[in-house]
């Protein structure tokens, strides 16, 4: 957009016009640049979990308009309690982002069968002195691990696509027939 200049620049761009000599005139003053970026709407992400243990279903959206929904967690945390005990403790969101990421990998139709999600630390006890594969200190009582199975996916596919995640730990248990998913480091190990 063009300004006009002041009387006083017109006055001294015409006498140097007639002076012959080149006008110094001040360039305009540019608008900043500012880049508008389009918002763009990231699709929900829901999960759908069904509890062995409790036979409780739910098909939940957990992330929607960039952000966790609070109800949908606790209903989650929910039907991942330590069934033994009945405590319900909060599991780690990216437990949630892992499954929405295997159920697009594997193209599932069937909701994640929970073996275990949280375990209480008596539960825990109770598991490890009769098992040598139950860690002492499992990341299942910290909500931060959970034992998977899809009735139409292999299981070793089910491996291989956790393992293609690459984060968290990812456990094969082919005669118990889950696999363990985890949000710690990254490791894999087999188990009976």
């Amino acid at each position: 957009m063009a300004v006009a200049p002041s009387a006083h620049a017109q006055d001294d761009i015409i006498g140097a016009l007639l002076d012959a000599q080149a006008p110094s005139v001040a360039a305009p003053v540019a608008a900043p640049v500012v880049a508008i970026r389009p918002v763009v709407e990231a699709a929900p992400k829901w999960v759908s979990l069904y509890n062995l243990h409790t036979d409780e279903k739910l098909q939940a959206v957990y992330w929607e308009n960039g952000t966790y929904v609070p109800d949908a967690l606790d209903a989650l945390n929910k039907v991942l309690r330590d069934h033994r005990t009945g405590d319900v403790a909060p599991m780690n969101v990216g437990l949630f982002d892992m499954l929405t990421d295997l159920h697009s990998k594997t193209e599932t139709k069937a909701a994640f069968q929970i073996i275990s999600g949280y375990r209480s630390p008596a539960s825990n006890k109770l598991l490890s002195e009769r098992s040598g594969e139950v860690a002492k200190h499992s990341l299942h009582m910290d909500g931060k691990a959970m034992d998977i199975y899809l009735e139409d996916v292999a299981l070793d596919r089910l491996r291989a696509a956790a393992l293609d995640l690459k984060r968290g730990g990812v456990g094969y248990y082919p005669d118990s027939k889950f696999v363990h998913v985890d949000v710690g480091p990254f490791r894999r190990w087999q188990g009976s």
